[in-house]
């Protein structure tokens, strides 16, 4: 099947030509076969090889290897050692994980400075195979199912529809040399482990398995479109995006689709949430409830779901306004100046009579047990209250700044002024606040 190569690339992968080409190469036997396959057909190439430093002498012997075949084929080669185990501990991930990480974060890198076009990495149907039973093993919607995309953004699979054994018979019959990676023996890795004691027991039960795994990948890539469609018209009537940039679900719409379950995993599961029973329960769970993944968080809120990146800056939970302050632009802006009289109104404005006023003012967020006396009204109210009756959300009263003075809440800024600060005779000195 890999005499026909030139006419799969130039068929199904015509982006290709006159482009310019990064391959990934680790100088095993898949990335050595498609670097001389795309040297010998002529394409604009460079190579990119990542020493993780975990095979001791053998890491630095493959690093070696691929530098003698670039000076042979005379083409350029880009290097880099990494301290993966290192990686590994400071971001809590697998060595696996770790090496991923480090490697397509370098490509990309390579491909923004030397404006390569295509990153050109060097699976095969095998890879493909081995990665949908570890994606099956683990419990996986239809994404997992599909396996290695054969291109995604920048990056390209040239190699996807070649089986292991095709590429060895390739190498052989055209005398080319590879390095075997001899941590690719041990059964300890899931991967591995797979790779050597599951998939023999399947092609033994059914010879043709890897062309029957690979027709099964095409029909679920097809149904994934159709998922993806439907998904995509669902966005539409269940997903509003709020003034924040959070995204707000219709719970009542989620429910009333025909699985709920399945709905909810497909618009969710891009977003890194994998306990999913949990999640689930979240529809039908108490308001204020959170679940988390890496970087987002999920809250019930009502007849709502509200997703909302996490910030990992930190954050500014108070900020003091002096006599001589002008303007405030962090964690909100406030603007601030002495007039003489009433002009503009409206929610975002604000204006108080300075002698009821001692500095410095407090801006913050709310507590729990915060009242204020609102303008328009008789009496006090708890702001708990206050939000609830406003139909505020958690986040809503999250991002909440109230004006203080001396502790009592001068304004819930821009929204609700407090009536002990209200201006109701002629003054020499008003203070205009402004939300800008």
């Amino acid at each position: 099947m890999l005499g026909n190569i030139e006419k799969h690339i130039a068929e199904k992968l015509p982006f290709l030509q006159e482009q310019k080409l990064l391959i990934a190469i680790s100088g095993g036997l898949d990335s050595v076969v498609m670097t001389h396959l795309f040297h010998t057909l002529g394409y604009n190439i460079r190579l990119a090889h990542c020493n993780f430093q975990l095979r001791g002498t053998e890491s630095d012997e493959d690093e070696l290897f691929v530098k003698n075949l670039a000076n042979t084929l005379n083409v350029e080669l880009h290097t880099k050692a990494f301290e993966t185990k290192t990686y590994a501990t400071e971001h809590k991930e697998s060595i696996q994980m770790a090496a991923r990480s480090l490697r397509y974060e370098w490509f990309q890198e390579l491909a923004t400075t030397f404006k390569y076009d295509y990153i050109l990495t060097a699976h095969h149907a095998d890879d493909a195979l081995e990665t949908f039973l570890i994606n099956l093993s683990r419990g996986t919607g239809i994404d997992g199912l599909t396996g290695i995309p054969e291109n995604n953004g920048n990056i390209v699979r040239p190699l996807l529809p070649y089986t292991r054994s095709e590429l060895k018979n390739y190498a052989k019959s055209n005398n080319i040399q590879w390095r075997e990676d001899s941590s690719n023996a041990s059964t300890k890795y899931i991967r591995n482990k797979i790779r050597h004691d599951i998939v023999p027991l399947l092609k033994e039960l059914h010879p043709t398995f890897t062309e029957n795994f690979q027709a099964t990948q095409q029909h679920l890539q097809e149904s994934k479109q159709i998922v993806k469609s439907s998904i995509e018209q669902l966005k539409t009537t269940v997903i509003t995006e709020v003034a924040d940039g959070s995204l707000q679900i219709d719970i009542k719409k989620i429910q009333e689709t025909a699985y709920p379950k399945a709905y909810l995993f497909e618009l969710l599961h891009s977003y890194g949430f994998t306990a999913w029973k949990d999640v689930v329960d979240l529809l039908d769970g108490q308001s204020g409830k959170q679940l988390f993944s890496k970087k987002y968080r999920l809250i019930k809120d009502r007849e709502y779901l509200l997703l909302q990146p996490i910030q990992n800056e930190e954050k500014i939970n108070e900020i003091e306004i002096l006599d001589t302050t002008k303007n405030i632009t962090n964690p909100i802006k406030l603007q601030l100046e002495e007039v003489a009289t009433m002009t503009t109104t409206g929610s975002s404005v604000l204006y108080v009579d300075k002698k009821l006023l001692k500095f410095p003012l407090i801006v913050r967020k709310w507590k729990n047990g915060d009242y204020f006396y609102p303008f328009g009204m008789k009496g006090k109210k708890k702001l708990s209250k206050y939000f609830k009756d406003e139909k505020y959300s958690l986040i809503d009263k999250e991002n909440q700044w109230l004006l203080c003075n001396e502790g009592q809440i001068v304004w819930v800024i821009g929204k609700r002024s407090d009536n002990r600060y209200k201006l109701t005779q002629p003054t020499n000195t008003i203070i205009k606040f402004t939300l800008q």
